[in-house]
């Protein structure tokens, strides 16, 4: 059973390793083993527990995912959407999705940003009611794709 609470500043290790490996699919799609997630370090992780909202997923004591939300202004801006990969697909990133959703009671909006090749990320967000507001190019093999959802 997966149960999704509030991430706590010793749990930062297990989520730093489970972003770094479900990001390394995405540096292998663009070709930059260089991209923020994988090279964020273990006490950038706890100050983002620290200082914000980061929810995670547990199957039996493991963290499996993990998400994190920041409002700016009203507007949450979601990030770092991670899921273990031996358990991709099996729901987790849509439930950590919802919960941060909930978790953020007062926003009137929620961001995110993803690669334009990303497809099973644009598949899962777009299910979730976000939609394309602008692409941003940053490289000539990255696009990023900006979402929005309304509550």
């Amino acid at each position: 059973m997966t149960v999704i609470e509030r991430a706590e500043p010793e749990d930062a290790g297990e989520i730093l390793t489970v972003q770094r490996a479900a990001y390394v699919s995405e540096a292998q799609l663009y070709g930059d083993p260089f991209i923020p997630p994988l090279v964020e370090s273990a006490e950038q992780v706890r100050r983002a527990v620290e200082t914000g909202v980061v929810l995670v997923a547990r199957e039996g004591g493991r963290v499996v995912g993990a998400v994190r939300g920041r409002m700016s202004g009203t507007t949450c801006l979601v990030g770092r959407l991670v899921v273990a990969t031996d358990v991709q697909g099996g729901g987790i990133g849509s439930s950590l999705l919802a919960a941060v959703h909930d978790e953020m009671v007062s926003a009137t909006a929620f961001d995110l940003f993803t690669g334009h090749l990303s497809e099973g990320n644009l598949r899962l967000y777009r299910r979730h009611g976000y939609q394309e507001t602008h692409r941003e190019r940053m490289s000539d093999h990255l696009t990023l794709v900006h979402m929005r959802r309304q509550p």
